[in-house]
C-alpha cells in the first residue's frame, strides 16, 4: 500500500504592508489543496475581519494559558499585540495531505525552523519601494498616523531578516508575485529547490533600507 503523502508548510513573511496576507489569500482561493493557518491574536479586530476566519481573537489571559500549555507552534509580540499558531489544527491538516500557508513574521518563522521533521518552505515579501509601502499602510489604517509611523519605523528591522528565508520576492505587481510564488511551490512539492540571484536581492534591500 502506498504511503500517504503528508502536506507541506509554506510561510509568507514581510514587513507590515508589503502584501503577504493578500498573497496568502490569493494562493488559498485559487489552489484547493491549500489552507491558511488561522492565528490566535490579542489585538482588536479591524473592520471587516471575522473571528475564526481571519484570526481567532482572544484575551491576553486566554493567550497566556495556551502558551503555558505549550499549544503553540510559534508565537510572537508584534506591535504590542501577541500572535500565535496552534499546533493541533496544523498537524491534522498536514496528516490529511493538505498544504498549510502561514502568514507570520520573522519571529514566528525562526521558531518554526527549529522544529524537526517539518516540510517547511519560507518566502519573504518586499514592497517595490518605501512610497508604495506607506500608501498601502495609509489605506489600511486611515487616520492612524501614530500607528503608521510606528510600522514605517520598524521596516528596516523587519527587512533585515530577508536572508533567513528560502526565497525573496518583490511585490511590485500582485499577479506577477503570485505566479512566481506558485512556480516555486510547484517545484518544491517535487523536491526541487530553485536558485535566486542574491546580488539582485541585496541590491534591492540596500535600495529600500539605505
Amino acid at each position: 500500500m502506498a504511503k500517504e503523502k503528508k502536506g507541506m508548510m509554506f510561510v509568507l513573511s514581510s514587513p507590515s504592508g508589503a502584501g503577504k496576507t493578500t498573497l496568502a489569500k490569493k494562493i488559498a482561493e485559487n489552489n484547493k489543496n491549500f489552507t491558511i493557518s488561522i492565528s490566535h491574536t490579542t489585538r482588536k479586530p479591524r473592520p471587516n475581519e471575522i473571528n475564526g476566519k481571519d484570526y481567532k481573537f482572544v484575551s491576553m489571559q486566554e493567550f497566556n494559558t495556551l502558551v503555558k500549555e505549550n499549544n503553540f507552534f510559534e508565537y510572537a509580540n508584534i506591535f504590542d499585540n501577541y500572535y500565535g499558531t496552534l499546533k493541533q489544527p496544523v498537524l491534522e491538516l498536514l496528516s490529511l495531505g493538505r498544504d498549510v500557508l502561514f502568514d507570520i513574521d520573522w519571529q514566528g518563522t525562526q521558531q518554526l525552523k527549529k522544529i524537526k521533521n517539518l516540510s517547511l518552505v519560507t518566502f519573504f515579501i518586499l514592497p517595490p519601494n518605501i512610497q508604495v509601502l506607506k500608501k498601502r499602510l495609509l489605506n489600511r489604517h486611515k487616520g492612524q498616523e501614530e500607528l503608521i509611523e510606528k510600522r514605517m519605523n520598524k521596516f528596516n528591522e523587519e527587512a533585515s531578516h530577508w536572508n533567513e528565508y528560502n526565497y525573496v520576492f518583490v511585490n511590485d505587481d500582485l499577479d506577477t508575485c503570485y505566479k512566481k510564488i506558485l512556480n516555486v511551490i510547484t517545484s518544491e512539492k517535487k523536491g526541487i529547490r530553485q536558485e535566486q540571484n542574491l546580488d539582485e536581492i541585496e541590491k534591492k534591500i540596500k535600495e529600500l533600507i539605505g
